[in-house]
C-alpha cells in the first residue's frame, strides 16, 4: 500500500511539473511574439543609456507581458476545443496524454489571473511609472519614481476596493458572501467581465462592417467604369499646384500635399497590379468576410431559436475535469474548426471596431511611431477585449465548448432574459451595420458609374466613411 502511495504521489508531481513546463513553453513563445509586435509599432529612440531609457524598457517589458496574456485569453477556446476535438479521435495515443482536463483547467485560471494581474497592477503601474518624476524635494531617480509609484498605486487600489465594496453592497446583499474576502473584492473580475462584454457588444458590429473597408484598403480593387490615367494625370497636375503654392511655411498645405501623394500613389498602384489580383483575389476575399459574417449573425439566430425552446442552451460554466469525453457537435472536426475561425474573426473584428470609434481613434497604433502611453492604452484595451472573447462566443453560440474557471462564475450566464437579450443586440446591431455598409457602397459605385460623385451628392470614394466632400480637388469636412 505505502508503495502504491508513493507510486501515485510521483504520479501526480511529475504530471504538475510536466503542466508547469508546457504552460511556460506556451507563455514564452506568446511572449516573444508579442515583444517583436510591440518593438514593430514603438517610436525608435536613441541607443543613450539614460533614467528615461530605463523606464522605458520596464514599462515595454510589462506591456509585452500584457499583450502575451491577451493572445492566451484568445486561445483559451481554440486551444480547449482543439484539444477535445484530439482526445476524442485518440483517447489511449500514449503521446498525447499531457493533453488533460488538468492541463487545460490550469490554462484557464492562470489567464484569469494574469489578467487581473496585468489590468489592476502591471499596466497602472506601467503608466504611473512612466509618467513619475518623483516627489517634490526628493532626489530625483528611479527609487524616487518607484516610491511615487508604489503611492499612486496604493491609492488607486484604495478607490478600486471602496467602489467594489459599496457594488456588492447594491448588487449582492447576502451576508455571507459579503463577509467573505471573494464576496468583498473577488467579484471586481466578474463585473469587469461585464462590462467588457458591453464594450464587446458595441466594438464587434462596428469591426464587421469596418473589415471590408480595412481589407479593402489593403487590397487592389477591381477596375470598373474608370480611367485610372485620367485620374493619375488630374492628381499629378494637383501635386504641381500645390508645390508651387507651397513656401515651406504653410502647415495645411504640407497635410494636403501628402494626402494628394498618397492618393496618387494608391492610383498608380492599382494601375500596375495584375489582372488576378485585381478581379479575382479581391472578390474572394470580399466574399470571405461576407461568409464569416453571414455564418456569425446564422449561429446567433439559431442560438435564439435553442434558448427560446431549450433552456439547457444557456451558457454555464463548469468545474468538471473531464476533457474528451463528448463531441461539441454532431458535425464534430468540421463545427469545431468553423467555431475557431469564427472565433479568431471576431476578435479582429472587435478591435478594429474598437480602434475605428471616435473615442479611441486616438490609441491607434503607427509604425515605428507609437508613444509608450499609447502602447499603454493598446494593452489595456486588446486585454479587456481578449479576456470577454470567451464569454461573448460561448454567450452568442459561436461555440458549444462550456466556460472554465473564473470565466463561468457569471450568475447571469443562468438568466434567460439577459443571455436572450444580448443575442438579440448582437444580432440586430450587426445587421444594420451591415444593411448601411453595403447601401452606402452600392450608392457609392452607382454615383460614380454614372459620373455623379463629381456634383458632391456622395462622400469622396478614396475615403467613404470619413464624411468629406471633394471640391475641385480638395477636402471639406461636413
Amino acid at each position: 500500500m505505502e508503495e502504491d502511495d508513493v507510486s501515485i504521489r510521483e504520479q501526480n508531481f511529475h504530471s504538475q511539473v510536466r503542466e508547469y513546463i508546457i504552460c511556460f513553453l506556451l507563455f514564452a513563445v506568446l511572449y516573444i511574439v508579442s515583444y517583436f509586435i510591440i518593438t514593430r509599432y514603438k517610436r525608435k529612440t536613441d541607443d543613450h543609456e539614460d533614467e528615461d531609457a530605463i523606464v522605458n524598457r520596464i514599462s515595454l517589458y510589462l506591456c509585452t507581458f500584457t499583450l502575451a496574456v491577451s493572445g492566451g485569453a484568445v486561445l483559451l477556446l481554440p486551444f480547449s476545443i482543439v484539444s477535445n476535438e484530439i482526445l476524442l479521435s485518440l483517447p489511449k495515443n500514449y503521446y498525447i496524454q499531457w493533453l488533460n482536463g488538468s492541463l487545460i483547467h490550469g490554462l484557464w485560471n492562470l489567464v484569469s489571473l494574469f489578467s487581473n494581474l496585468c489590468l489592476f497592477v502591471l499596466m497602472p503601474f506601467a503608466y504611473f511609472f512612466l509618467e513619475s518624476e518623483g516627489f517634490a524635494g526628493s532626489k530625483k531617480g528611479i527609487k524616487a519614481r518607484v516610491l511615487e509609484t508604489f503611492v499612486m498605486l496604493f491609492l488607486l487600489g484604495l478607490l478600486i476596493l471602496g467602489i467594489v465594496w459599496v457594488a456588492s453592497a447594491f448588487i449582492d446583499n447576502d451576508a455571507a458572501s459579503m463577509e467573505s474576502l471573494y464576496g468583498k473584492y473577488g467579484r471586481l473580475f466578474l463585473y469587469l467581465i461585464t462590462l467588457h462584454l458591453l464594450l464587446e457588444q458595441l466594438c464587434t458590429p462596428v469591426g464587421l462592417s469596418r473589415m471590408f473597408t480595412v481589407v479593402g484598403q489593403l487590397l487592389v480593387k477591381p477596375t470598373i467604369l474608370e480611367d485610372l490615367d485620367e485620374q493619375i494625370y488630374c492628381i499629378q497636375l494637383q501635386e504641381e499646384a500645390l508645390e508651387r503654392r507651397l513656401n515651406g511655411n504653410t502647415q495645411h498645405l504640407c497635410k494636403e500635399l501628402d494626402s494628394v501623394r498618397n492618393q496618387r500613389n494608391k492610383l498608380e498602384r492599382r494601375k500596375k497590379a495584375s489582372g488576378w489580383e485585381k478581379n479575382l483575389l479581391y472578390p474572394i476575399v470580399m466574399l470571405i468576410l461576407l461568409a464569416g459574417t453571414t455564418i456569425s449573425v446564422f449561429l446567433v439566430a439559431l442560438n435564439i431559436l435553442y434558448l427560446l425552446v431549450d433552456e439547457t442552451a444557456l451558457p454555464k460554466g463548469s468545474a468538471e475535469r473531464g476533457i474528451g469525453n463528448t463531441s461539441l457537435s454532431t458535425f464534430g472536426v468540421v463545427r469545431a474548426v468553423v467555431e475557431i475561425i469564427l472565433m479568431f474573426y471576431l476578435m479582429v473584428s472587435s478591435v478594429v471596431g474598437f480602434f475605428s470609434l471616435r473615442v479611441f481613434e486616438g490609441l491607434t497604433p503607427r509604425k515605428d511611431d507609437t508613444t509608450m502611453t499609447t502602447i499603454i492604452g493598446c494593452c489595456v484595451s486588446i486585454l479587456v477585449l481578449s479576456s470577454a472573447l470567451p464569454v461573448m462566443s460561448r454567450t452568442l453560440g459561436i461555440t458549444r465548448f462550456d466556460l472554465l474557471g473564473d470565466f463561468g462564475r457569471f450568475n447571469w450566464l443562468g438568466n434567460f432574459y439577459i443571455v436572450l437579450s444580448y443575442n438579440l443586440l448582437f444580432a440586430v446591431v450587426t445587421t444594420l451595420c451591415l444593411v448601411r455598409k453595403f447601401t452606402s457602397a452600392v450608392r457609392e459605385a452607382l454615383l460614380k458609374a454614372l459620373g455623379l460623385d463629381k456634383l458632391n451628392l456622395s462622400n469622396s470614394p478614396s475615403d467613404p466613411e470619413s464624411g468629406k466632400l471633394s471640391v475641385n480637388g480638395h477636402q471639406k469636412t461636413l
